[in-house]
């Protein structure tokens, strides 16, 4: 996973490269991991609405960037789900 200010390169599993913007990142002790949550930049140009990923990644010791793993369990989504919405609900205050 590359990435620049709020930006990461992904891929997909085409292999085709997307770039994605970050929405935000979180650390979960109870998993010992940390989340990203981004969606494909080409996604802001559609009126439909952006589909959000969210990957776990271990942060390595030498500061370079992690692997992107895909989140496999229930429990993990269930924890993404809720920052996700406490993350959108801030945004939605924010706006007002």
């Amino acid at each position: 996973m590359e990435h620049g200010e709020n930006n990461i390169t992904v891929v997909d599993e085409n292999g085709n490269e997307q770039l994605c913007e970050i929405l935000f990142t979180f650390d979960s002790d109870k998993f010992n991991k940390s989340y990203v949550l981004y969606y494909p930049m080409s996604a802001e140009d559609d009126e439909e609405e952006i589909e959000i990923h969210a990957s776990s990644f271990v942060p390595s010791e030498d500061n370079k960037d992690g692997e992107l793993t895909p989140i496999e369990t229930e429990e993990e989504w269930d924890l993404v789900e809720e920052m996700l919405n406490t993350f959108l609900d801030q945004e939605e205050a924010e706006e007002e």
